[in-house]
């Protein structure tokens, strides 16, 4: 399958004041500056096929949003190349613009005092939809998004949550092949989340839509997509399944153990089987948690069912916070490579 996005060593820098002290610190800034140049964005290569959902992910200052408005056009690279659609999104931003959805979850595409409706219209003439195609995505936002109640308010007078469901609305008018969607959920309650990710399941579903999705909310990410991108300090640390990622990264296992009588829970409690912890979770409930690399989860069940009578088994996996935590406290860096 051809690539919807090509990126190959791409480089953003920026140049920064550095502000000297005090009041002749303030005087000297007025004639000579000096400045330093940070890398945000520090030589990551990737591809993105068609059709593909991919997340990615980092803490606050790691480079996310500055790739987004590099491949959106609208920052230029320092170096490297960027193709996106078939264009250099910076280069040939009028016509690349017109190929593209873009959400950014702080900012609204919407105007601020007009109806919805209205917007919707504007971007309809922007874009040069057919009447019939407009009404047809008109109905499908209905349907998903339930729009209909929002169309004639203002959008100044909508909440964060039926803005964000106009917001992702209007990116798609176009019915654009690529979708990029910086922070979509930041601030939404429950039910808001669910229906735009339901809205986006069926987008990619039925268009086959590439959708690049920035996130913290990783709950997006189990959720929508199949493929899991982690940078951080500008570098790609990691690009690959998320059971991969967690494979890589999952050290520890816990199983717990239900059992009908305080006896054989005590009796668990007590034994002493080597590189497993054994933690009382109630009077008739033990976690045991032990390194995967020392001993195998099949070997730890067979000990104890042996020894003890065991009411009920449940193998806890490592959550993918847990697994992300990992990566944004730098504690597994050359693992997750």
């Amino acid at each position: 399958m051809a690539a919807r996005i090509e990126v190959a060593e791409l480089v953003k820098e920026f140049r920064i004041p550095q502000r000297r002290e005090g009041v002749r610190g303030a005087l000297q800034n007025l004639f000579y500056r000096k400045y330093q140049t940070v890398r945000a964005v520090d030589s990551i290569s990737f591809e993105i096929p068609a059709g593909d959902m991919v997340g990615y992910i980092g803490p606050n200052g790691a480079g996310k949003s500055t790739t987004i408005k590099m491949l959106t056009g609208i920052l230029m690279p320092t170096s490297g190349r960027v193709i996106s659609n078939g264009f250099r999104p910076f280069e040939e931003r009028s016509r690349y613009t017109k190929t593209i959805g873009v959400v950014f979850g702080q900012r609204t595409q919407l105007w601020w005092d007009i109806a919805v409706i209205e917007s919707f219209r504007l971007l309809k003439k922007i874009y040069d939809v057919s009447d019939a195609d407009y009404e047809a995505r008109m109905k499908q936002f209905d349907e998903v998004l339930e729009l209909k109640r929002y169309l004639n308010t203002p959008v100044r007078k909508l909440s964060l949550g039926e803005r964000m469901r106009c917001d992702v609305a209007a990116s798609l008018i176009h019915n654009p092949p690529l979708l990029f969607l910086d922070e979509p959920t930041i601030g939404l309650d429950i039910v808001a989340k669910d229906h735009i990710r339901a809205f986006l399941k069926q987008v990619n579903q039925q268009y086959g839509t590439t959708i690049l999705l920035t996130t913290h909310d990783l709950a997006d990410i189990e959720e929508l997509c199949r493929r899991l991108m982690v940078i951080d300090r500008g570098k790609l640390l990691f690009d690959g399944p998320l059971e991969e990622l967690k494979r890589r990264l999952w050290r520890e296992t816990s199983v717990k153990f239900d059992f009908r009588d305080r006896e054989q829970a005590q009796k668990l409690a007590a034994m002493s089987i080597p590189h497993v912890s054994v933690e009382r979770c109630s009077e008739l409930t033990c976690r045991l948690t032990f390194p995967r690399e020392a001993v195998s989860t099949a070997e730890v069940i067979r000990r104890v069912v042996n020894s003890v009578e065991v009411l009920d088994i449940s193998i806890e996996e490592q959550s993918i916070e847990e697994v992300v935590k990992q990566i944004y406290t730098g504690q597994v860096l050359q693992e997750a490579r």
